[in-house]
């Protein structure tokens, strides 16, 4: 996928993003889930990082601010799970933010505690 597509999607929907390669987080990845409209523009993707065992890990739910509240985030996610599982993976771990947590249990995750370190 060009660098292009995927910087042009995150400028859009996250303000302060600056564009870069996404070839080295690609080269970590399990795989990765991605939405184009009927005009050819990327306007949704998820990455699926992986321990290289039984856990995986969603990073980067994002959909173009014009396509959101249609389904598409969590048509993503479901595939984004359904690859992980079927590479393997007994468990999909997902950090959020407080207001995202409707979203995500209504996805199938269920709240978990979890630590952060800014780094």
């Amino acid at each position: 996928m060009a660098d292009e597509a995927l910087n042009a999607l995150f400028a859009a929907a996250w303000p302060g993003h600056e564009s870069r390669s996404w070839a080295p987080v690609h080269a970590r990845s399990l795989t990765w889930v991605t939405a184009w409209s009927a005009g050819k523009d990327l306007i949704g993707y998820v990455n699926v990082a992986t321990d290289g065992g039984v856990h995986a890990f969603l990073l980067d739910t994002t959909v173009h601010p014009g396509h959101r509240r249609q389904g598409l985030g969590s048509r993503l996610v479901r595939e984004a799970a359904a690859a992980a599982s079927a590479a393997g993976a007994t468990w999909l771990h997902v950090d959020y933010e407080p207001h995202l947590d409707g979203f995500y249990t209504g996805c199938g995750f269920s709240p978990t505690a979890a630590g952060l370190l800014r780094l």
